[in-house]
């Protein structure tokens, strides 16, 4: 198999993964970094990509597992490089799928940081309100705790997605796929004392929808923007856990959890494709449980479990 068939293939991939899966440009190049790393291991074993079989991808899990890449990014790597194959059997370039029987590495059960609502608010408390941007930033930590979003839903926000008075707004997640979740009093009552220094900044052209917007740059903000102001208002709280704009999302789903609301509703909340997912949090709440029987009950009191 020739370099330029090889370019073809990957070419027509990443129209699958762009066009059909709808996947955004940050999950494309994943995935084609995943598959990159696959082209470049068979090259030195000089086999084609349709020649693979399962002793290439033993030994490509292999030569992974010797770089001491963490479990987590191996499982990621294995996972892309089969979602390549699984392409090319869809499309009939190969019969069957050549990693069908690899034994795949349990994939790693990590347990990310939470936020209680005492720590969430002294991230807020932490927040200069009367700087230029005080009330903005109080406005997207409120908003990322109360509806879960992910940091680019964030950044993607509109006016236009806004129903405050009906207590919901309207959030595109992956695959351009759109949900509509309820949005607390709270960061209502944040969101429109923002909205009171927003309509003075000149926007810039196409970015007057944006609710979040950079008074400096006058556009919308970028994800490295709200995690560079996560990071700064986390350091000045004095909170020393590993906090980005994801970890208000999982502290949202645990306190819905916590509180009593039904997996398949948090799903449908977050925008979770399958429950899987979503059953991550049963172990953030199992935690919590064991925490509680350790802390209150006599039977537990001194002991461990």
């Amino acid at each position: 198999m020739g370099t330029n068939d090889t370019e073809k293939l990957l070419r027509r991939y990443h129209q699958y993964l762009k066009l059909e899966k709808a996947y955004s440009d940050n999950t494309v190049e994943a995935y084609e970094r995943d598959i990159s790393r696959f082209v470049d291991f068979m090259a030195g074993r000089g086999v084609g990509l349709l020649d693979a079989g399962i002793e290439d991808f033993q030994q490509f899990s292999s030569m992974l597992s010797g770089l001491d890449i963490c479990p987590t990014s191996l499982y990621r790597i294995l996972v892309g490089v089969h979602s390549f194959y699984r392409f090319l059997t869809m499309t009939r370039e190969l019969d069957t799928d050549p990693m069908e029987l690899l034994d795949f590495p349990q994939k790693p059960q990590h347990l990310p940081d939470v936020l209680t609502v005492d720590e969430v608010d002294r991230i807020e408390a932490a927040i200069d309100l009367s700087s230029a941007e005080g009330q903005r930033n109080k406005a997207i930590i409120e908003t990322l705790f109360s509806c879960g979003l992910r940091v680019s839903e964030l950044c993607k926000l509109r006016l236009s997605d806004l129903y405050l008075d009906e207590g919901f707004i309207r959030v595109t997640g992956k695959g351009s796929k759109q949900r509509l979740i309820p949005i607390s009093g709270k960061a209502v009552h944040e969101l429109k004392l923002y909205f009171t220094d927003r309509c003075h900044i000149d926007l810039k052209p196409g970015n007057e929808d944006f609710v979040f917007v950079s008074r400096h740059r006058r556009r919308g903000l970028s994800r490295i923007m709200v995690f560079h102001l996560v990071k700064e208002l986390v350091a000045r709280a004095g909170i020393h856990k590993t906090v980005s704009p994801h970890t208000f999302r999982h502290s949202f789903a645990t306190c819905l959890l916590e509180g009593g609301a039904n997996l398949r509703a948090i799903q449908a909340m977050l925008g979770h494709e399958s429950i899987s997912t979503t059953e991550m949090y049963m172990h953030i709440d199992t935690t919590h449980l064991r925490e509680e029987l350790l802390t209150h009950h006599p039977r537990y009191a001194n002991h461990s479990i």
